[in-house]
């Protein structure tokens, strides 16, 4: 073996997935086409409440927050305001910040903790046995690993080579995306509107620059068109109802919007995560998110299978799809109902539009369970029957003694027990994927608390004693 796991695409996902390993010991190569600092601007723009959480347990959430703009509310459709201000997290704001600055922090990161990174590097086969995967560069080059990630996007040659399927359609076409610069500042919201059967979008990086995603109803053209300034000038005064003085453009694309899933993330010593896994519409900014929130998932899971008998690390790696399969399902929903809502024609559709937003206006439940999804604080997993009603969910940040926080006991990428003030040191047993339970940082919590929590290191309740 050359080294324990190839991850195969050096995107958010994948730098996160590779420090994540490297933290935990293993050995790790990341394999990516790209030249070596090449920029990478893309269409993700937004970070939510728990990716940040995630960053904050790795210690980069701070110093990306000072690069972005914390937007508090989101405008849906120039009708509904969804305030973030009351999520029960530390950052009660998405985050407008350029994709690049999240791939630096994460990169340097998985550097710092001794993951190797191999550019120019484009995989074009790989084969996989009982001990492990070899694959083949498009210069010849071969590379064996115990176990192989395949983060490399919605074409995902690491899909393809395993043989597993994509299935889903095209849900909208010759959407445009442009960074740009406004004479005119708009309102400090992220801005979603639709009207004249098109689609608009609008966010601030905080920096000067702002991220316009549209799409214009009558108007199908080939990716491979170029896009121009008036064509996005176009579509922002038809949905926005002004184009703000757009200037001086540094990105402009044309681009597609799927929805599709993978039916299984893993085959054999081969998982997927991300959008290799799963892709869907821009609506809800939620892409970035949900593939960081794999790669959380995944990370400590695949550390442990690395150190585990094979039935046992195989049955750590078989909870990774039972968990987070039905987020990405979820998410494929949540995000294709918001594009379809925004898309929808004729009278019909906007009385159940105006029916639909006075009906979340006035409902708070309602507003909490939206916002708490969108910002994937809600999101828990299955837990054993019987179990206690935390298990599954994600732990909050709790203080702790000495002036810390859980977001800080976790940045060692262990198992934490989280035991109340003065009391004996509990027993909890161990938990899947726990190695060694002599291994787990023990904290007491400051807040008065009388629960026992064993937190696994994504986050995530593993186990609970007491009320």
């Amino acid at each position: 073996m050359n080294t324990d796991v190839i991850v195969v695409g050096a995107g958010p996902t994948g730098l996160l997935l590779a420090g994540d390993l490297a933290t935990a010991g293993a050995r790790v190569t990341v394999l990516e086409k790209r030249p070596a600092g090449l920029s990478n601007l893309t269409r993700a723009f937004a970070v939510h409440a728990r990716s940040l959480e995630v960053l904050d347990a790795r210690g980069l959430a701070d110093e990306l927050v000072a690069k972005g703009q914390p937007v508090r509310a989101i405008r849906l459709f120039q009708r509904l305001t969804v305030s973030l201000a009351d999520l029960p997290s530390r950052f009660q704001y998405v985050l407008v910040v350029p994709q690049y600055e999240v791939e630096r922090l994460l990169r340097r990161r998985a550097e710092e903790a001794g993951a190797v990174f191999r550019h120019d590097t484009e995989v074009t086969s790989l084969a996989q046995d009982g001990e492990g995967v070899t694959v083949t560069a498009a210069d010849g080059s071969q590379l064996r690993a115990r176990y192989l990630v395949g983060t490399d996007g919605a074409r995902s040659t690491v899909r393809s080579a395993v043989g597993i399927p994509f299935p889903g359609k095209a849900v909208i076409r010759s959407m445009v995306l442009a960074d740009v610069r406004l004479a005119r500042k708009p309102a400090d919201t992220l801005s979603v509107a639709a009207a004249n059967d098109s689609l608009g979008f609008l966010a601030p990086f905080g920096d000067g620059w702002y991220r316009f995603i549209g799409w214009q109803g009558d108007r199908s053209v080939s990716e491979d068109e170029p896009v121009d300034l008036d064509e996005v000038r176009s579509i922002a005064r038809a949905t926005l109802g002004d184009d703000f003085g757009m200037s001086e453009p540094r990105f402009l694309s044309r681009f597609h919007s799927d929805e599709r899933q993978a039916p299984t993330y893993r085959k054999g010593r081969v998982l997927l995560a991300g959008d290799a896994a799963h892709v869907h519409s821009p609506a809800g900014g939620l892409g970035m998110n949900t593939g960081m929130q794999d790669a959380a998932n995944l990370g400590w899971k695949l550390a442990a299978a690395l150190r585990l008998p094979d039935a046992a690390g195989a049955a750590v790696l078989d909870s990774y799809e039972g968990e987070r399969h039905p987020v990405g399902k979820q998410v494929l929903r949540a995000s294709g109902g918001i594009l379809r809502a925004a898309t929808s024609r004729g009278p019909l559709a906007t009385l159940a539009g105006t029916i639909g937003v006075g009906i979340v206006s006035r409902a708070a439940p309602i507003r909490r369970r939206a916002a708490g999804f969108i910002s994937a604080l809600g999101i828990a997993y299955p837990r054993p029957r019987g179990s206690h009603p935390l298990v599954g969910t994600r732990a909050r940040d709790l203080p702790l003694e000495g002036g810390s926080r859980l977001a800080e006991a976790l940045r060692a990428g262990r198992f934490v027990m989280v035991a109340p003030a003065g009391a004996p040191t509990p027993d909890l047993p161990g938990t899947l994927g726990e190695v060694d339970p002599a291994e787990r940082a023990m904290v007491r919590r400051a807040d008065g608390g009388a629960t026992t929590l064993l937190v696994r290191p994504d986050g995530y309740v593993a186990a609970v004693r007491g009320q």
